[in-house]
């Protein structure tokens, strides 16, 4: 039972950062905005985490620098892309490397320095429950927001007006704005969701999955969560899911080395991201499944007539 429920906290560990990167670029690209800077946006919103809970003593002023952090940086792409309006796709790139280079200069003074761990909240009544107590209700803040986030935005954009608007706006950006919304103001605010969702993942590696600044602690996350909003055909509800089971598969890895499966660790380690690629491309030759949420007007830029 105690290794169920340890392998259950880990698989859980493991699947809240790539869940809240992946939510916020859900909402993105729903507004019809392709930011591939989320792993930027990831590293930035950890070393700011880190740095502040560790120069301050409190964790919670770190998921606030984080969340800041994550932030600053897309509305740094959404000025390029939105205003400026740049090529998305090679804006995105440049924040990811802008945001990989900058953390590892902030984070110098930092590398290790034990930092400062969120403490874990338990529910009362519901963390002493068999098997899954502990797991799904003894965690950290960040968990219980990442499955009330996952929630609001489900109802967020399919049962209220802006969300309606947002879905619009990925649509038919014409048309909404001939309707009279603001589809630069829309693309603003998502973008900004995104950096704020990237943020927060950010923050959970630098203070739950590890209490260390390691450089490029990222490694990677920001790409799995940009395949499973594909994954998840542009839907929360399944976006929860693909993110658990990539979790599933990220553990595995320490799993067979700890029991000595006779298989080289380089492959172990290769197995989320060989398992993104399966999925894309299972996803790719069903076209049915690729075309039925997609947004029309995913990264293709807009001009307001003046």
């Amino acid at each position: 039972m105690e290794i169920f429920e340890a392998i259950l906290i880990t698989i859980v560990t493991a699947s809240t950062p790539l869940l809240l990167a992946a939510l916020g670029e859900l909402v993105v690209e729903r507004s019809g905005v392709l930011n591939l800077g989320v792993e930027g946006m990831m590293i930035m919103g950890a070393v700011c985490a880190f740095a502040v809970s560790l120069t301050t003593g409190n964790p919670y002023l770190g998921i606030l620098a984080g969340m800041l952090g994550g932030m600053v940086m897309s509305l740094l792409f959404g000025i390029l892309t939105l205003s400026l309006v740049t090529n998305q796709v090679a804006t995105g790139l440049a924040l990811t490397l802008l945001g990989l280079g900058l953390s590892g200069m902030i984070g110098e003074a930092f590398v290790g320095t034990p930092g400062v761990k969120l403490t874990p909240l338990p529910i009362p009544g519901l963390v002493e429950l068999p098997f899954i107590g502990k797991a799904l209700f003894g965690q950290d803040i960040l968990f219980y927001v990442s499955i009330a986030l996952t929630i609001g935005t489900t109802w967020f954009l399919f049962k209220s007006r802006p969300g309606l608007i947002i879905r619009a706006v990925g649509e038919n950006h014409g048309s909404a704005h001939a309707l009279g919304y603001s589809v630069i103001r829309v693309r603003y605010m998502a973008v900004l969701f995104g950096g704020f969702c990237a943020g927060l993942a950010g923050a959970y590696l630098s203070l739950v999955y590890t209490s260390l600044w390691i450089e490029d602690m990222s490694a990677g996350r920001g790409w799995i969560a940009l395949a499973l909003v594909v994954f998840s055909s542009w839907l929360p509800k399944r976006l929860i899911i693909g993110a658990y089971l990539f979790g599933v598969v990220s553990i595995l890895q320490f799993h067979a080395q700890g029991a000595g499966v006779p298989v080289p660790s380089q492959l172990l380690t290769a197995l989320p991201y060989l398992a993104t690629i399966v999925a894309l491309v299972f996803i790719s030759r069903n076209r049915a499944v690729a075309r039925a949420n997609t947004p029309a007007c995913l990264g293709l830029a807009f001009v307001p007539d003046r």
